[in-house]
């Protein structure tokens, strides 16, 4: 009976120090691990506004998938807006982030297609892959144009070439490189960027990486950002040029089968970008200065609010992460098989106040130098 529940996998997994926990932390730790990196998800006029356009509706949950009647028009009006803003033609508005890659990924990868994925592409994405023929999956080095490139020269697919890419990734917080984006076109190739971790953190809009970049958009980009990182919601959406958009809602199985997303949580997300693009320059500033303080205290430069110091021992980096809680500040403490190093990830929200950020700054580097 025992090997029906997992006993042993289970003890291996704990002597490796790579257990993972449900926890309720205490409220008054101070968050330095969520990916909410601009606090909206504390934000109670967000929260009102987003409730009193929900009551608005004349039905407050959807009910249904969004292809029987689920569809409201709440999601309609964000996918407007989301479209208005970012330069795309249409959008669908999806569950979570991780069913928006599923949808993406195993419906729009056809027969004779080859997908190009790079190999530090979030786990949904890569979970997408192992659902298509492995003759069809080509990964390639992180962040690496070269080599990408010279997979592309190789292909002799007939089919479609489609490229996925992060714009921030999540763990090292680097940037995807604008190279990636001309090989697209250069390849004639769809170019797939999950903008998760960049959309509301970076470019002259807050808008993410194509804004960044200030890339002109074209019928073989497609953008899928989350309303649960910067947004302070839960939910996804999907940019893409109109055939693309229906192709999802035809194909894509998360779509089709899925009840529709949330009316609130919806609703919130667009109030959250609302208020994004009116505050944009008070939010850049914030960051600006978090960045600052990082790169004085950490020695650390980044483009994104995403701080990954190298710890590189899975006991060291829980004992770290629980000494930081006792002086109240939470990390996150990340092991085995996420990364490939033990690290800790600092989210430099720009919620938090200098003092504090400098204080957590100055015990993470203390604690990492010690033996």
């Amino acid at each position: 009976m025992e090997r029906f529940l997992y006993k042993k996998e289970l003890n291996i997994i704990e002597k490796s120090n790579r257990f993972r926990h449900r926890v309720v932390f205490n409220k008054n730790l101070l968050d330095l691990a969520s990916n909410d990196y601009l606090g909206l998800a504390k934000n109670r006029k967000l929260f009102k506004k987003a409730y009193k356009r929900v009551l608005k509706n004349h039905y407050y949950s959807p009910k249904a998938s969004m292809l029987v009647n689920g569809y409201s028009n709440i999601h309609k009006k964000f996918e407007k807006l989301l479209c208005k803003v970012n330069g795309f033609e249409s959008g669908v508005i999806v569950g979570s982030g991780f069913l928006a890659n599923i949808s993406m990924i195993e419906a729009l990868v056809r027969k004779g297609d080859t997908l190009f994925i790079d190999e530090e592409y979030h786990a949904s994405g890569i979970l997408a892959s192992r659902l298509l023929p492995s003759n069809q999956v080509i990964t390639f080095l992180h962040n690496n144009e070269k080599d990408l490139e010279s997979k592309l020269q190789n292909c002799d697919t007939k089919g479609r070439k489609i490229i996925a890419i992060e714009g921030v990734y999540s763990m090292s917080g680097n940037l995807a490189k604008k190279e990636i984006f001309l090989l697209a076109n250069q390849y004639n190739s769809i170019l797939i960027v999950d903008e998760a971790h960049s959309s509301g953190v970076i470019g002259e809009n807050l808008l993410g990486i194509f804004d960044y970049y200030n890339i002109k958009i074209e019928e073989n980009h497609i953008k899928m950002g989350t309303l649960g990182k910067a947004y302070g919601s839960y939910g996804a959406y999907i940019l893409a040029s109109k055939n693309i958009i229906e192709f999802l809602q035809n194909r894509a199985k998360p779509i089709i089968y899925s009840t529709a997303p949330s009316l609130f949580d919806t609703a919130l997300g667009y109030e959250s970008l609302k208020y994004i693009l009116k505050n944009r320059e008070t939010l850049k500033q914030k960051i600006k200065e978090n960045l600052s303080i990082i790169q004085s205290y950490l020695g650390i430069s980044s483009k994104s609010l995403i701080i990954p110091i190298l710890v590189n021992d899975n006991k060291k980096v829980l004992k770290i992460q629980n000494i930081l809680k006792e002086n109240g500040f939470l990390v996150g403490a990340i092991r085995q098989p996420t990364v490939k190093q033990a690290i800790i990830r600092l989210i430099a929200k720009i919620d938090i106040n200098c003092d504090n950020l400098k204080k957590v700054s100055n015990l993470i580097k203390e604690l990492n130098a010690d033996k």
